[in-house]
């Protein structure tokens, strides 16, 4: 019997989360919780999860040193349509779904709710540290780290400094702290993973980032 690589393995995990995310509808209670109706939850939802399969090339990093292995190898980079031979060369990108949409509603909630500068420096430093510290630089993969522990430190750090604003304080520390102390503090170690590609923003939908924001909010 075919053993199925842990890419395939990861995969159908994240589906079965999806599911049950949609099922039990997590999704609209979040996102009520951050002053969205259920339809445009859904539509944010949406744009996420489509989003995910769009990737922009922000620079081309070449690796210090590279595993021979992984020069067979092939990764798809815009729209992860075009397959490109892995020739020593990481480029860094940045996922639309898992990156740049949860940065950008980040903004929204800053412009719409009167959240004080102090919780929002203290909370976002907090957790860019912790996700610094609980991150790991994996060779050939790219950057890991333990999915529940920056929103766990989002929503507590929340609560403590600002109870009255604390779910959109919690998404917009817990998706900046991630990707600032886990994607972009890392950036220089990419030179050493001989990864043929670093996303900032992971596996899109499901990236660290994305479910930071949606379970500090639901710890709130």
């Amino acid at each position: 019997m075919p053993k199925l690589p842990p890419r395939m393995i990861l995969l159908f995990a994240l589906l079965a989360f999806l599911v049950t995310f949609v099922q039990l509808n997590i999704i609209t209670i979040a996102f009520d919780k951050l002053g969205l109706s259920s339809h445009s939850a859904y539509l944010l939802f949406m744009v996420t999860l489509l989003g995910s399969f769009v990737n922009l090339p922000l620079l081309t990093v070449k690796n210090e040193a590279v595993n021979p292995e992984l020069l067979l190898k092939q990764f798809r980079q815009l729209f992860r349509q075009a397959n490109r031979v892995y020739e020593g060369k990481t480029v860094v990108v940045l996922n639309v779904g898992g990156g740049l949409v949860p940065m950008m509603f980040s903004g929204y909630l800053l412009v719409h709710n009167p959240i004080s500068l102090y919780p929002l420096i203290i909370a976002t430093a907090g957790v860019t540290a912790i996700s610094y510290l609980f991150s790991r630089p994996l060779p050939g993969i790219g950057i890991g780290m333990p999915i529940f522990v920056a929103p766990v430190t989002a929503a507590f750090l929340a609560v403590a400094l600002s109870a009255d604003q604390s779910a959109p304080l919690a998404y917009i520390a817990g998706t900046m702290g991630v990707l600032i102390g886990a994607d972009l503090l890392r950036l220089k170690e990419i030179k050493k993973m001989g990864t043929p590609v670093a996303s900032i923003g992971g596996a899109g939908t499901f990236d660290g980032i994305f479910l930071t924001g949606i379970v500090a909010v639901l710890l709130t």
